[in-house]
């Protein structure tokens, strides 16, 4: 991979159970596969549904230490690392943006990278050499706040920075079901929705979801981690093409849909990953 020289697209993973960091699974191949075809960023700002706040926060340490936020699971999980380098300099960059567009926001220099974040960046970038800032979503200030949010952070795709929202296309875990293949009829059609909107361009409809689709709320009975995708979405391009690289439902209820928006320049590159297909 060589270094960033042009403008990058930006991201959006459904990062899906812990449990991927010990298997990748067709999800975290694609992931996988789709960062190979990219120049490798200065850095990654990752938005993570796992760090809530009040205002929008930052990561400003020199070098990010892993959070494991689950409990649980089996032992090897908790022995995984993903200490990536921080990137304090484009955390400062980050808060300036924000604040240019109107949004108070700051930097934690202690926290590191939860599972959100570190997961599907184990299967991007391996080498724990990309510098990270991780960026927290702000649920109760709603769904257009977050559009915004991603709006004030376009400029960075042109600086060698790549923006990635990690959430889920849908999450809703009263009724995952972990060994089930079946999907459930209502997650298929909110996830086909929302790529059909996102193919008309309509991100009006969609930060409405819970008004303009019938299963939205179930598909997300909280919204964690529905505002990554509006982050990662309003961050791209004005002219950006979507391309949903990876379809797929884990359990019955969590879609794993992936997609990147690619500025119109770069939009005939083929992904190795495009149309990667999970359980559809």
């Amino acid at each position: 991979q060589a270094r960033v020289t042009a403008m990058l697209p930006t991201l959006f993973v459904s990062h899906g159970s812990p449990m991927h960091a010990l298997d990748a699974g067709p999800a975290g191949n694609a992931w996988a596969a789709f960062a190979r075809t990219l120049p490798v960023p200065r850095a990654v700002v990752i938005v993570s549904a796992h760090w809530d706040t009040s205002v929008p926060m930052l990561t400003g340490a020199e070098r990010l230490t892993t959070i494991h936020d689950f409990h649980g699971f089996p032992a090897p999980l908790y022995q995984l690392r993903y200490d990536a380098p921080g990137a304090p300099d484009v955390a400062r960059r980050v808060v300036a943006l924000l604040k240019g567009a109107g949004m108070a926001a700051g930097i934690d220099g202690t926290r590191g990278l939860d599972h959100g974040a570190w997961v599907p960046l184990r299967f991007m970038y391996p080498g724990v050499d990309v510098p990270v800032v991780q960026l927290s979503v702000q649920t109760a200030r709603g769904t257009e706040h977050h559009w915004q949010m991603g709006r004030a952070l376009a400029p960075l795709a042109a600086e060698g920075v790549l923006v990635i929202g990690s959430g889920h296309a849908t999450h809703n875990l009263r009724d995952w079901q972990p060994s089930s293949h079946a999907e459930l009829a209502y997650a298929a059609r909110f996830a086909d929705w929302i790529a059909g909107r996102i193919a008309a361009g309509d991100h009006r409809a969609v930060a409405e979801y819970r008004d303009t689709q019938p299963d939205g709320a179930r598909a997300h009975p909280t919204e964690e981690h529905f505002m990554p995708l509006l982050v990662a979405w309003g961050a791209a391009a004005d002219d950006a093409t979507p391309e949903r690289f990876y379809r797929g439902i884990e359990g019955g209820a969590l879609a794993m849909d992936a997609y990147a928006f690619r500025p119109r320049a770069d939009a005939h590159a083929t992904s190795g990953a495009s149309a990667a297909r999970g359980t559809r």
